[in-house]
């Protein structure tokens, strides 16, 4: 039987870098991992409507900087800084409570604007929530965000799944829809990957989604360092 890998897992240190980029001894391991679970737990939380893309986390002896991906960068940042001034504060809070200091580090946040986002999954699958918690017909749904996906320049496959008590039935099941290709087991093929849940009145509907951006090459990567 095969087994179910996820995409960027499966493509790490071949064409995908770790989201946490540090090192740390095996005192500190613990409460860097514990502070990074955290801090991601509560952004995707507290930014759910913000359209987040990605969060990286990166840490040196004198900062910790955490890097938002979003197609609303203006939402987050505020007027003249004050939504970044709010954030850095409860994320600082946040570690406080659970007794995690930063001995000599800087808590800085940066927000960096995707594009794109029709091509970045965590964000069509944050399209398709909002959708399905408006009570829009999700076969609906289904087809308008891939036609919108699709006509991405920069996306040749798409694939949507939803699992749950669709359109409020009793019987759970699932549906799909696709366009393009989607090579997962092509390791140099830039495959990006999301989950989300659209919370609804009878139960969470589960979304899943699948966007294919193109090969990578070896010649790709050296162009982009």
């Amino acid at each position: 039987m095969s087994h179910s890998v996820h995409p960027y897992s499966h493509r790490l240190g071949i064409i995908r870098d770790w989201k946490s980029r540090w090192f740390a001894s095996n005192k500190q391991y613990r409460d860097y991992f514990k502070a990074d679970i955290l801090i991601r737990e509560y952004l995707v939380k507290e930014l759910r409507t913000f359209y987040v893309g990605g969060i990286h986390i990166e840490r040196s002896q004198k900062a910790l900087r955490i890097i938002i991906q979003t197609s609303r960068p203006g939402m987050i940042i505020g007027r003249s800084g004050d939504g970044i001034t709010k954030l850095r504060e409860k994320i600082m809070k946040l570690l406080a409570r659970n007794n995690i200091t930063l001995v000599g580090q800087e808590l800085k946040l940066e927000i960096e604007e995707v594009k794109t986002p029709e091509a970045n999954a965590a964000i069509v699958a944050m399209m398709v929530a909002e959708a399905l918690e408006k009570r829009l017909p999700f076969r609906r749904v289904l087809k308008q965000t891939i036609e919108k996906v699709i006509a991405c320049k920069e996306v040749q496959g798409v694939k949507i799944k939803l699992g749950g008590r669709l359109g409020g039935a009793e019987m759970a099941r699932n549906e799909d829809l696709k366009r393009g290709r989607i090579p997962l087991q092509t390791m140099r093929a830039d495959i990006d990957f999301a989950r989300e849940k659209a919370h609804m009145t009878y139960g969470d509907i589960g979304i899943k989604v699948w966007i294919y951006r193109g090969d990578i090459f070896a010649k790709d990567v050296v162009n982009k360092k």
